[in-house]
């Protein structure tokens, strides 16, 4: 239903759209005020039974420019009830044999979306990713090396590249036995190999303490004031002359604002909900201690309470 002028009527009236013919008509006179009109909104089709379940499926599904035929051939698959049906179980293997030279391809961006998907990417990320790893299979570099370590560093650094960075360790927990030192050698040689097939060198996105602030913040549970404090303290630690990582940065700020506050989190909870080492956070809480009261913003807590604040 919508509105519309009616040349019989002489005014507005609501008209209504036939999807099955493609017209539109006046509801009040019945004229038929545009014939066989083009849909261009998404095309659905069910395939429920008779039992009245809604089963909508979109007909076709979208083009993957990184495959030969675009992500667009025919899958034959054995329907429900037929497992021992010889003709459909054959006509599958005779199809999957004859379009094989893209199944390397599809298992690998298969691999990519659950790792991305459990890490909660958005498709941008993950498209890189996909993308990276075209460019080096491309190559023939990638054969008889650790694949599930080529695809986590291709998410690694696509997560970079995106200004979403990930750190090694939680590529490393959604990777199928990959460890982070096989993920660290193998982001070096995609990196290597295609600054050798660009002729440049490859771009990987700068990160800081607070690209990974917020996310911890949440893994701990702490409060909205509390991660707001943590934030205004990552971006004051960055005018100084600190030599750690900002993984490192960023957890021990968080232990700095969780002593100040009311609900403290004990160091081996920081450690766990940011992968960083107890020791580590240790000792870059130590180099941050003696610019508490630059870094911490002073509506979060007042110099009396940094007095307080345990030495290291």
């Amino acid at each position: 239903m919508g509105d519309g002028f009616c040349p019989d009527c002489k005014r507005s009236t609501e008209v209504v759209f036939d999807h099955s013919s493609g017209d539109t008509v006046c509801s009040e006179c019945g004229l038929v005020l545009e014939a066989h009109s083009i849909d261009e909104t998404s095309e659905w089709r069910t395939f429920a039974n008779e039992s009245g379940d809604n089963d909508p499926v979109r007909v076709g599904g979208p083009a993957n420019p990184f495959l030969s035929d675009g992500g667009l051939s025919t899958v034959i698959s054995t329907p429900k009830g037929a497992q021992g049906d010889f003709l459909s179980s054959s006509l599958g293997r005779w199809q999957n044999r004859a379009s094989n030279s893209d199944r390397s391809l599809i298992l690998a961006f298969k691999a990519i979306a659950t790792m991305a998907d459990r890490l909660g990417l958005v498709a941008t990320i993950k498209d890189r990713a996909n993308e990276i790893y075209k460019k080096v299979e491309d190559l023939k570099s990638v054969r008889g090396r650790n694949q599930e370590a080529i695809l986590a560093a291709c998410l690694y650094i696509s997560c970079r590249q995106e200004d979403k960075p990930r750190t090694v360790k939680e590529i490393c927990s959604v990777a199928n036995g990959a460890t982070k030192k096989d993920i660290g050698r193998a982001k070096e040689f995609i990196v290597k190999q295609l600054e050798v097939e660009m002729g440049k060198s490859m771009e990987m996105g700068t990160i800081n303490a607070g690209d990974f602030l917020r996310r911890f913040c949440s893994h701990l549970g702490m409060t909205n004031q509390e991660v707001k404090a943590a934030q205004e303290a990552v971006q004051k630690s960055d005018e100084l002359d600190i030599r750690r990582s900002p993984i490192s940065i960023a957890a021990a700020v968080i232990y700095m604002i969780t002593q100040l506050s009311d609900d403290k989190k004990q160091i081996k909870d920081i450690s766990l909900a940011t992968g960083v080492a107890e020791g580590t956070i240790r000792n870059a809480y130590k180099d941050l201690h003696p610019y508490a009261s630059r870094i911490i913003p002073t509506s979060f807590s007042k110099e009396e309470d940094l007095k307080k604040l345990c030495c290291p």
